[in-house]
């Protein structure tokens, strides 16, 4: 897709990843709306990218919510035709300690995808195009250490972003599932400078495993991948090798996990 002139949603744009993503499609030329749970860091990041730009505060896990923010964007800029699912929190570390945390990891970083999906793609089938950008994590086809509910959610982000394309890659709609490791971003260097040892644990083992990458040359992939409608984006290739090597051999690669998960602790 060419998003010169098109219509894109960014959630979670306040900061880091989705802040870049609505930075470089305002300068391919797209119209965006910044969503985030912070309204005051959303409307900031909007007006630093002028008049192609709208910020506005916005929870993911709420169905309101996000009726509001595609209102909104039709309203200054017309039918939505991109959506960045970007939006996600860490949730809580080990088992999780109550199942209202796992249903607030679930609800940001899965349900909040299938939300939108079910607003979206009605109008899109109709018109014809469409295009979903999903956030996920290299957590989502390897797995996160120290913390299940980011890992169970990451993978089934990806999974439904798979679904997506398979039932409506062929009636318009494109779908790209953004699976990066380190990135140079609040929630990172959250987990890394954590009390919480599990926390701690996780993020030293993404910062470990790959070189840390900046919001921007991130943003750079998805648009790059977005042109092509290509459908996996990996900012660190060494992910792609990692897949391959658990495909190949799953035992091995998970006692491989055990043995990386001793050393960083």
């Amino acid at each position: 897709m060419n998003v010169a002139g098109k219509v894109a949603v960014v959630t979670g744009g306040g900061s880091g990843i989705g802040a870049a993503l609505a930075g470089r499609l305002v300068a391919a030329g797209a119209r965006v709306v910044v969503a985030d749970l912070d309204g005051d860091r959303a409307h900031a990041v909007a007006a630093a990218l002028g008049d192609a730009a709208a910020g506005t505060g916005a929870d993911v896990a709420s169905e309101a919510d996000l009726r509001a923010v595609l209102a909104l964007a039709e309203e200054r800029f017309g039918p939505v035709d991109v959506f960045c699912a970007n939006a996600g929190i860490s949730g809580p570390t080990g088992l999780g300690d109550s199942d209202e945390a796992w249903a607030r990891t679930v609800d940001v970083n899965v349900m909040a995808h299938v939300r939108a999906a079910r607003l979206l793609v009605p109008g899109w089938l109709e018109r014809g195009s469409g295009y979903f950008v999903a956030t996920a994590s290299a957590a989502g086809l390897l797995t996160q250490i120290g913390a299940a509910p980011y890992s169970v959610t990451k993978h089934a982000a990806v999974g439904f972003a798979e679904w997506l394309s398979v039932t409506y890659g062929d009636r318009g709609i494109a779908v790209s599932c953004l699976c990066p490791m380190g990135v140079n971003t609040n929630m990172l260097h959250a987990g890394i400078e954590s009390a919480d040892s599990a926390e701690q644990l996780g993020a030293k083992v993404v910062a470990e495993a790959g070189d840390i990458v900046e919001p921007e040359e991130v943003a750079d992939r998805v648009l790059e991948a977005m042109a092509d409608e290509r459908f996996l984006i990996l900012p660190h290739p060494e992910v792609l090798e990692f897949s391959r090597r658990k495909a190949a051999d799953y035992d091995r690669w998970l006692r491989g996990m055990r043995r990386l998960q001793g050393v960083v602790a």
